[in-house]
């Protein structure tokens, strides 16, 4: 029996996350639940799930509750200090998973990581200090399947696939609204992801991440778009032989293995049959022109740490000031560039300076925004 933290119960890798224990309840045992401040929905899971301990971090709200109750950051801290656990799910949307991921990594558990951000901009402290890192995006648990049991060294390049968001094929992105940019093909995802999706940003952070995750140069990690979201990723190794991971687009399937590996559970989801369903599976390079976010990550990686840090910064501020109706869908990117090219800071030596350096970004963001 597994016991499970699952940071951003309420958001959708964390239900999807909640549905695979609930499947297992031999297996696995939800020890603890953290929330932002959806406490309607926090109240329905500890109900059903009965966990130990729970903690809001942006509510001052409390419920009864048979267990241990913490509010905001420090208390977040408090609980990951206190409650025992042998898998943490991160899954927390953007920069707020950094701290709560770090800590959770220092005790010692598996880290589950869907909260991309956390490697983007603390990769090198999180890596160094979990002792087991399991990845739980679709694209990165596609490479880390197919890496299974291979040396680094016959590696000669991953390839990300991309859906390549909503707006593929459209011309006139400057008139793209939220809410047309919140509609994506393939994926139920949150507000954040679903932006940077359209973006292509969503990508460009996850070269990021493969990059802390795998150890691999830059220069190895590739990107495809397939806009049927069939071919998870592809490994080519140096006798240029190719394994891909293929399957529905259900993130219940690369979470069900972060919290298993390395055995597979015998999920209930919808089979792939090729076949069947007639599929044709598409693949192009990503338009770099129309879609300039992605080049904009490798850029901020290549400038050197802690530039992807600024990147992800940025990304937080556009996509909010987009949403909010403040800004166009084709100036996201350009307020990120804009920010990049201001921004003089040092590497940093802790996660406190980290996160330092993203306040920092931001204020430097939203002077910018200003400006466009």
């Amino acid at each position: 029996m597994k016991k499970v933290l699952i940071l951003g119960s309420t958001g959708s890798i964390g239900e999807s996350t909640l549905d695979v224990i609930s499947r297992f309840p031999d297996r696995f045992k939800v020890e603890a639940l953290v929330a932002g401040k959806n406490i309607e929905k926090l109240k329905e899971q500890v109900e059903k799930f009965k966990p130990k301990a729970v903690c809001l971090v942006n509510s001052k709200d409390k419920f009864l509750f048979n267990g241990k109750f913490y509010l905001g950051l420090d208390g977040l801290k408090k609980l990951i200090e206190e409650v025992e656990f042998d898998i943490c799910v991160s899954a927390i949307t953007g920069s707020a998973g950094i701290l709560p991921t770090y800590w959770a990594a220092n005790k010692g558990a598996r880290i589950a990581i869907a909260n991309k951000e956390s490697l983007v901009c603390a990769g090198k402290f999180i890596m160094e200090a979990a002792k087991e890192v399991i990845p739980v995006d679709s694209e990165h648990s596609a490479i880390f399947q197919c890496l299974n049991g291979e040396s680094k060294k016959n590696v000669k390049e991953i390839i990300l696939t991309a859906s390549g968001g909503p707006f593929r094929k459209r011309k006139d992105l400057e008139l793209v609204t939220p809410q047309e940019a919140l509609r994506h093909p393939n994926w139920d995802m949150g507000q954040k992801v679903t932006i940077d999706s359209a973006t292509l940003m969503n990508k460009g952070l996850e070269v990021i991440e493969a990059y802390w995750l795998f150890g691999l140069e830059l220069e190895k990690i590739k990107v495809l778009v397939h806009p049927q979201s069939i071919v998870h990723s592809f490994v080519r190794f140096m006798d240029n032989s190719v394994l891909a991971q293929l399957g529905v687009p259900d993130m219940r399937i690369p979470i069900a293995y972060a919290l298993s590996y390395p055995e597979r559970l015998p999920l209930d989801v919808e089979e792939l049959y090729l076949n069947l369903y007639g599929l044709k599976l598409d693949f192009e390079e990503p338009d770099l022109k129309r879609f300039p976010a992605l080049k904009l990550a490798y850029d901020s990686l290549k400038s050197g740490y802690p530039y992807p840090i600024v990147l992800n910064a940025a990304d937080e501020v556009a996509v909010e000031l987009f949403l909010k109706g403040k800004i166009k869908f084709t100036q996201i990117p350009v307020l990120i560039e804009k920010t990049l090219q201001s921004s003089k800071f040092k590497e940093p030596s802790s996660i406190e300076e980290v996160i330092e350096i993203d306040k920092e970004a931001r204020k430097i963001a939203m002077e910018i925004s200003k400006c466009l």
